[in-house]
């Protein structure tokens, strides 16, 4: 598998931010440059090369570098190669930084500063940022910035990176690249004897310096039953904390419908009142046509599942934040190990249920090649908020709006059905790898960090839904509205003979195409409409209800898209067919893109080939089980 590709941009003095994940450096880099970068707490959210700019108050531009986390200068996966590469000044097409800010967790000091020492001996200009300075002094660690500076020989600077705290001070300390050289370390650390023996030069010398300094002013960073270790005797209890993590994803899936039904109302009247103000305005005619059955009856169809995907990164962006995710790797690293799995893989294939792109690129920071593989193989099965419409649509069709048990939502339960059947196709998936491959055999162990659990940030839970909304308004607004339009332009042409009797759509290109679709997929329940909105959905998978709206040739407003779709389907469909195609989007491949990825992570089309047929295989015959099963048990 090829290594992180670096892609960098010339001009002005570089600095680089360098520390272990989970130490505040994402969140300071944010303050340093205004940049709207995720600030997450596992290790390894910050996968690719993430660059801003920086004015100094005298008007100098500095090249401010986001490194991927690392613990150390030795490597063991992609992301940290990188931030090796840029700090040695062996990455290609760019010259080494001329200033390292070292970010420290102030909580963690015995960890953190033996990367300083690291990055001191590599001779570049080092300013220290002690960042998580409150979090420290609440737990009773006190550390005078004044006196570690003398230790290490480099400025030190304290700091808060969620407020700000300090921050100006740092960028005093970056006012004059000129001065830079002057911060390079000149004098060498006083290092015990002990330390000598076991080599200055190696991380055994550095835990000996790293001890010195601590024991020299008087710190003592280990601080025994902190509020997150009484929190971690539940959470992380070998029989409570699995319940609680399934009661957790539960209550998110039930909130996904129960709090979405008022905001949802709003948009279908919103498009409701466009697509009456539009129908009002035009006569009838081509343009009408395609701005109601194309525009709306597309985009405005896929627009109005908004607020369930909101809801649902509303709750995963506050579990990052939190503290709550690298729990949740612990918990499963016994199951996924079962399947050939560390824990490791858990958060890349978390992130896959937002999008499978960056869970597949998250997969950079797994050190194990034969893990990095498979979880990009299994990504793809994560059921991706792209799906969600798509379910919506199915699931309030044909599943009754019923509360049981007092509180519990019937569509909620479907969903989190749904989303249990793609993680347990992955898991079935990856134990084949596991007995029948000899590679799958090799089960690498799993060591992480867990952080220090705190409340999350309106700012940065804002920030996060902020961009997952323009990413879903962009999408509705280039692929899906193009898409649409395509689907309305081939729906409507040619038109219908003279004295024709079935529907126009029917003697259009679309139509023509489908009939010979529906062959192919005639035997898992598939009609001719469903199977030309498949083709669409390989671009998108939201474009399937689009496409659907538009092939139904549902001739009103967008908020009869929303509305009207649902039971036209119910109506027309039987439960057996609606089963299969919620079976289909389980397993199918998802969009191009994906696949587009994929093929960049590995460096060839092998592995997204076999991707796409292993996932359009095992997609037909689950819908082609579920079709037959449902059938057999009345459901036709």
């Amino acid at each position: 598998m090829n290594e992180a590709v670096v892609h960098f941009h010339p001009g002005g003095p570089l600095v680089a931010l360098v520390g272990n994940p989970n130490c505040g450096k994402t969140a300071l880099y944010n303050l340093l440059t205004g940049s709207r970068q995720k600030v997450a707490n596992y290790a390894g959210v910050t996968v690719e090369r993430k660059e801003g700019r920086l004015t100094t108050s005298s008007g100098k531009n500095l090249r401010v570098l986001d490194l991927p986390g690392t613990y150390s200068l030795y490597p063991r996966s992609p992301d940290e190669r990188v931030t090796c590469d840029v700090l040695f000044g062996r990455a290609q097409g760019e010259k080494r930084p001329d200033l390292a800010v070292c970010v420290v967790d102030a909580t963690n000091l015995r960890r953190n500063l033996r990367l300083v020492l690291a990055v001191r001996r590599l001779g570049l200009p080092c300013v220290v940022a002690l960042n998580m300075a409150d979090l420290a002094k609440k737990q009773g660690i006190i550390i005078d910035p004044a006196a570690l500076s003398r230790e290490l020989g480099v400025p030190v600077v304290s700091t808060v990176g969620i407020r700000s705290d300090g921050v100006d001070e740092l960028r005093r300390s970056l006012e004059d690249p000129a001065a830079w050289k002057k911060l390079a370390p000149t004098e060498a650390l006083v290092v015990p004897d002990a330390a000598h023996t076991q080599g200055t030069q190696g991380t055994q010398g550095d835990h000996a310096v790293v001890r010195a300094i601590l024991a020299r002013l008087g710190i003592d960073d280990l601080v025994p039953n902190t509020v997150s270790d009484r929190i971690d005797r539940v959470i992380l209890h070998p029989v409570a904390g699995p319940l609680v993590l399934a009661l957790v994803l539960f209550l998110i899936f039930q909130a996904v419908f129960s709090w979405a039904e008022f905001p949802m109302s709003l948009i279908k009247s919103a498009t409701a009142w466009v697509g009456q103000a539009i129908g009002g305005a035009l006569s009838e005619g081509w343009l009408k046509g395609l701005l109601i059955d194309g525009v709306i009856a597309g985009a405005g169809g896929v627009l109005v599942f908004l607020p369930q995907i909101v809801i649902l990164f509303f709750f995963i962006l506050v579990l990052e934040e939190s503290g709550y995710l690298p729990r949740a790797a612990f918990l499963l690293d016994r199951v996924m190990g079962s399947v050939g799995l560390s824990g490791r893989s858990f958060i890349p294939l978390l992130s896959s249920f937002a999008c499978a792109i960056p869970g597949i690129m998250a997969t950079r920071t797994i050190a194990s090649p034969r893990d990095r593989l498979v979880t990009i193989m299994l990504a793809p099965l994560m059921t991706c908020s792209a799906r969600l419409p798509v379910y919506a649509l199915l699931i309030g069709a044909f599943v009754p709006q019923r509360v049981l048990g007092g509180w519990m939502e019937l569509q909620g339960l479907v969903l989190f059905g749904l989303y249990v059947a793609g993680i347990g196709g992955a898991m079935a998936v990856g134990w084949l790898l596991k007995h029948f491959t000899a590679a799958g055999r090799q089960v690498s162990s799993l060591m992480m960090e867990l952080p220090t659990y705190h409340l999350p940030t309106i700012r940065n839970v804002a920030i996060g839904l902020w961009q997952r909304v323009m990413i879903f308004l962009k999408r509705v607004g280039t692929i899906i509205l193009a898409l649409s339009i395509l689907l309305w332009v081939l729906a409507s042409y040619p038109a219908p003979p003279q004295g024709a009797t079935k529907a126009a759509i029917e003697y259009s290109l679309a139509g023509t195409l489908g009939r010979g679709l529906a062959t192919v997929f005639e035997p898992i329940g598939f009609n001719w409409q469903i199977s030309i909105a498949l083709v669409p959905g390989l671009a998108a998978r939201e474009v399937a209800v689009s496409a659907l709206g538009t092939v139904y040739a549902i001739a009103a407003t967008g908020e009869e898209t929303a509305t009207e779709l649902a039971p036209l389907i119910a109506q027309q469909w039987s439960l057996a067919t609606a089963l299969s195609l919620l079976a289909w989007f389980v397993f199918a491949p998802q969009c191009l893109a994906t696949l587009a990825t994929v093929k960049r992570e590995t460096g060839g089309w092998t592995m997204p080939a076999i991707m796409a047929g292993y996932l359009f295989g095992l997609a037909y015959l689950a819908s082609f089980a579920t079709y037959r099963i449902a059938l057999a048990l009345g459901g036709g």
